[in-house]
């Protein structure tokens, strides 16, 4: 591990996750916290999508949607989930692994109120995941939610968030023909090991 220097060095991963984003949010033209984030549903079929990264924690990684969603509920049935987060400009990905549990509490209520008005309507309005007969119906759906809700709409009890406590960490950055460098961090105990893997 002599090698794990440069980009790699530091001895905790959300640290140098925190970093790493960071540096990206001055290069990637949109959402650099954007998340690919895979779940499993009830037949074992894998999916995935785009969400998006609101906080790396001390311990955790945190993300919002809509609970009743599919996301929502293969999360809520096996309690795991992974994501890759990539930055085309700085050829460089996380991939993370872990277990799930929600953020329904006051850090939840702080996020949503921090959110415009009309994506805080939106949230009590969405069936996210659901058959949609048409686009005006979900318009008509938010106009009535914002005369019904008001100026300062409570956080819906169906949305929140979602913490990932990662049980592996991978960091990875495009080399030289495809000798790429990756270090994987495992979970042990209250600590991690590092170990450098093939491209």
């Amino acid at each position: 591990m002599s090698d794990r220097d440069g980009i790699f060095a530091g001895d905790d991963p959300f640290a140098l996750a925190r970093a790493w984003l960071a540096e990206a949010s001055a290069t990637e033209p949109n959402d650099p916290n954007a998340i690919a984030l895979a779940t499993v549903d009830a037949d074992g079929m894998p999916d995935a999508r785009i969400v998006l990264l609101k906080d790396i924690e001390a311990e955790a990684f945190v993300f919002y949607t809509n609970y009743d969603s599919a996301k929502g509920a293969q999360i809520a049935a096996t309690g795991k989930a992974a994501f890759v987060m990539h930055w085309k400009s700085l050829r460089r990905q996380i991939r993370v692994r872990g277990t799930v549990t929600r953020e329904d509490g006051a850090v939840a209520d702080a996020y949503y109120r921090s959110r415009p008005l009309q994506s805080r309507v939106g949230a009590w309005a969405s069936r996210q995941s659901r058959p949609l007969e048409n686009r005006q119906a979900l318009l008509d759906e938010v106009a009535a939610h914002e005369a019904r809700l008001g100026p300062d709409p409570d956080r819906p009890p169906f949305w929140g968030g979602f913490r990932i406590a990662p049980t592996q960490i991978e960091f990875w950055a495009d080399g030289a023909f495809r000798l790429h460098d990756r270090f994987r961090w495992t979970r042990t105990g209250d600590g991690w090991t590092v170990d450098r893997l093939n491209p």
